[in-house]
């Protein structure tokens, strides 16, 4: 039994597929799959369930699996360990964060950690919040920056800064004319979002329950359109099909297509995420999760307010309860 046998399992109980755990595993999938083998053999037991179209993971797989991802965990805890007796900030850290927060943040976070640690390599990987868990417990990952709420046993979470939601409106709409937009505003408008397994469309969802699965009485389209990007979403905006709600880090200036888009704000109270950093209990480069962390807040991101560890407001003896999270 060997660590990369390990890792192998866990890449394949975690995607369900032998081709993709392969890609993700940077090996061939006849690799994957007879190391898997080898593996069965040693122990035994059928781990996964092969099927023509699907795999799944048998009971004792399951248990198996769960034992892997601590051996793994604990074997990158030794690396980590020999990593600090050298150097923390020396090396490399493994960074994921989310689709919607990695463009709008890493512009300003990269350099930043580049010159409070120079010699520190960033790897950095964008995906989903549940993918993103998945490695940071497998220990394929370091920390991640995600939204919260998020509470994963063995994973410790650090606040970062609260966002402001903003609307984005063609430059002629009608709700333009206004200062700050209500979420009923929203609830007679084709409505752009984000597509299912994005954390920020379900808080989009949260603030205008109401927009959600509408259709307009003169045509069948439905009044909820869908892609995969916020960057896609603007466009279409600019084009005019439909309206959206953004956080407030991509709606900066040169972002409103040559004038195309306007932004407004939210009346009070306004809808916010918090954003925060999350790593494994025992993690042990705590001098990286604090440059990390002091280098977060300190990028001055437009419209975010920092917070403290507690996920305070500076100043404040509790934070607001309009998270849309």
């Amino acid at each position: 039994m060997t660590l990369t046998e390990l890792r192998y399992i866990v890449a394949v109980a975690r995607e369900l597929h032998f081709g993709r755990a392969a890609e993700a595993c940077h090996v061939s999938q006849p690799t994957l799959s007879v190391a898997i083998k080898k593996l069965e053999e040693e122990l035994g037991i059928k781990l996964f369930e092969r099927r023509q179209h699907d795999v799944s993971i048998t009971p004792v797989g399951q248990r198996v699996v769960e034992q892997a991802r601590v051996v793994l965990e604990e074997s990158e805890t030794i690396r980590h360990l020999a990593q600090e007796g050298r150097d923390d900030l020396k090396g490399q850290l493994r960074l994921g964060v989310i689709y919607t927060i990695g463009p709008y943040l890493l512009p300003k976070l990269i350099p930043l950690l580049h010159e409070q640690a120079p010699e520190l390599k960033l790897l950095i990987e964008e995906h989903f919040t549940e993918q993103l868990t998945e490695k940071l417990r497998a220990g394929e990952l370091d920390v991640i920056i995600i939204s919260l709420p998020f509470n994963v046993s063995g994973l410790v979470t650090r606040p970062m800064y609260r966002e402001p939601f903003v609307v984005a409106l063609p430059s002629k709409h009608n709700l333009a004319r206004k200062k700050r937009i209500q979420a009923q505003d929203l609830s007679e408008e084709t409505l752009l979002l984000l597509a299912a397994g994005n954390c920020f469309r379900e808080q989009v969802v949260n603030v205008c329950p109401g927009c959600v699965g509408n259709y307009n009485s003169d045509s069948s389209i439905q009044k909820t359109l869908e892609s995969s990007s916020i960057e896609t979403i603007r466009h279409m905006v600019g084009s005019g099909a439909g309206v959206t709600v953004l956080p407030c880090t991509s709606a900066t200036k040169g972002s409103d297509l040559q004038g195309l888009l306007e932004f407004r704000p939210f009346a009070e109270p306004c809808p916010y995420r918090d954003v925060a950093i999350a790593y494994r209990k025992t993690y042990p480069r705590t001098r990286v999760i604090d440059v990390v962390s002091d280098a977060i807040r300190a990028t001055g991101l437009s419209g975010v307010t920092p917070l403290d560890d507690a996920g305070v407001v500076a100043g404040t003896e509790t934070a607001p309860a309009s998270s849309a999270s």
